[in-house]
């Protein structure tokens, strides 16, 4: 049984695992995912990743792991900013990651940015084996968000540190409002004429609504056996910034 009820919200149909009809979806929208994600966000999304990794940036991680990497953006941002050793992009669609391994290969980040396929819930890399690990929108599509942030504090060193950005819901007025039409009227709408897949992002704003966040998240981090964790909400409260460390 699901611990929280995204992971009972699945992008398609009942049938099937939500882990597999995730991949499904992401390999489905790759083509069209970094144009319109920019464009669903205004842009904003691009300073949110800074403030992420300005987080990381006194620490000076050497080996970095960015989950759910996507094609790669921030996994790329990253890079450009903290210029570790090494950074290794996982994420379970194939289909993205082939454009964020050409993406690296045009700027000539290909000797630091390698991409694996890996399951967060069941990494395949050793114990503290990273430095620091970032996640940008990618947590509320676990399958056990429990399981996956177990594993990310596994395989980080002892006081390495895990930055977390997800979407969340506004809760003051008039931003409250304002993103409840926006997310039941206008990503979907979008979603579907960009990416011909209406599904995908009628999941999207059904499976921000569901996650926890904020102190809920906290307490869940805690649990997990971080260390420390702290939050802070940006732009209202659209985006949500953790910060742990094992």
């Amino acid at each position: 049984m699901p611990h929280y009820p995204q992971e009972n919200i699945k992008p398609y149909d009942k049938n099937g695992s939500k882990k597999e009809q995730v991949e499904k979806m992401f390999d489905h929208i790759a083509p069209a995912y970094d144009n319109l994600n920019h464009l669903l966000s205004w842009g904003i999304d691009k300073s949110w990743r800074k403030k992420a990794i300005n987080l990381l940036k006194p620490f000076r991680p050497r080996r970095i792991m960015d989950v759910a990497t996507g094609t790669g953006d921030f996994a790329i941002k990253a890079c450009r900013m903290l210029d570790p050793e090494e950074l290794v992009g996982t994420d379970i669609s194939e289909g993205m990651m082939n454009v964020g391994r050409e993406k690296v290969k045009q700027m000539g980040l290909d000797r630091q940015i390698s991409f694996a396929k890996e399951d967060c819930t069941a990494l395949s890399f050793p114990d503290n084996r990273f430095d620091a690990i970032t996640v940008a929108f990618g947590v509320r599509n676990f399958e056990d968000l429990d399981r996956g942030l177990r594993e990310m504090r596994r395989v980080l060193a002892p006081g390495g540190h895990l930055v977390i950005l997800e979407l969340s819901t506004p809760e003051r007025f008039p931003m409250k409002q304002l993103y409840s039409v926006y997310s039941k009227a206008v990503i979907p709408t979008l979603g579907k004429l960009l990416s011909k897949d209406r599904s995908a992002y009628t999941y999207l704003p059904q499976s921000i609504k569901a996650f926890p966040q904020g102190e809920v998240m906290q307490e869940i981090m805690l649990r997990a056996g971080f260390g420390q964790v702290s939050f802070k909400r940006l732009t209202m409260g659209i985006c949500t910034l953790y910060f742990a460390t094992k």
